[in-house]
């Protein structure tokens, strides 16, 4: 990809200069560099990029600024490209963030996990092409955040589940995995009381549980 116009969003003097000054070095033009979230929108609607960089932090608040205006700007313009850099991740935003658009076009690294400039440099331009880059860690907590308790349940009482989202009995299931009616039961009673499906006085733990398993 030939030089792209980037708008950088960092309160930090030293990290902004650095971070456009690296990016000129590889031949892409810095058409702002700005400290806040109101000059990073300002920026972006007089420029028109091909491409964001943000912090996260910003003024005047310096929670999650940045992160919030990057969601406004993809809203406005679902086919912007944004890379988000920060030092932690925000999980409620960065859900947010990665579903924005059209779930292209958009990253999230943590600063001291960017083990050296071109990986930098390589990110941005997968962003700006239509890519989706996301730090592992990212994803590990997030997921760790989505997590039900579908998570408790081994592989085999997985697999019961799943048969009984189907609509399948006892018999069936048995059959299916071709094991004992018993050891059918033996399962599904486990996975229910690892779901917090108690026995109870109406007996819908079947139906509770399939729907636990299709909302996971």
């Amino acid at each position: 990809m030939s030089g792209l116009r980037v708008v950088i969003a960092e309160d930090g003097v030293i990290v902004r200069e650095g971070v456009a000054g690296m990016l000129r070095r590889f031949g892409h033009e810095v058409v702002a560099a700005v400290g806040d979230a109101d000059e990073l929108r300002a920026a972006v609607a007089r420029h028109k990029p091909d491409v964001v960089v943000t912090d996260v932090r910003m003024p005047p608040g310096f929670s999650d600024e940045g992160l919030q205006a990057a969601i406004a700007l993809r809203a406005a313009d679902p086919e912007l490209p944004v890379l988000v850099l920060s030092q932690y991740v925000e999980q409620t935003y960065a859900a947010e963030l990665l579903d924005s658009g059209r779930s292209s076009g958009v990253g999230y690294l943590l600063k001291d996990r960017i083990g050296q400039v071109t990986e930098f440099v390589d990110a941005l331009v997968a962003v700006a092409a239509g890519r989706t880059v996301v730090d592992p860690e990212v994803v590990r907590q997030l997921l760790s955040r989505r997590r039900t308790p579908l998570h408790r349940l081994t592989a085999r009482e997985l697999e019961v589940l799943g048969l009984m989202a189907e609509g399948r009995s006892n018999a069936a299931i048995a059959r299916d995995l071709v094991v004992t009616e018993a050891a059918v039961a033996k399962h599904i009673n486990s996975l229910l009381t690892k779901l917090d499906l108690p026995p109870g006085a109406d007996d819908h733990r079947r139906v509770r549980a399939v729907l636990a398993y299709l909302r996971g």
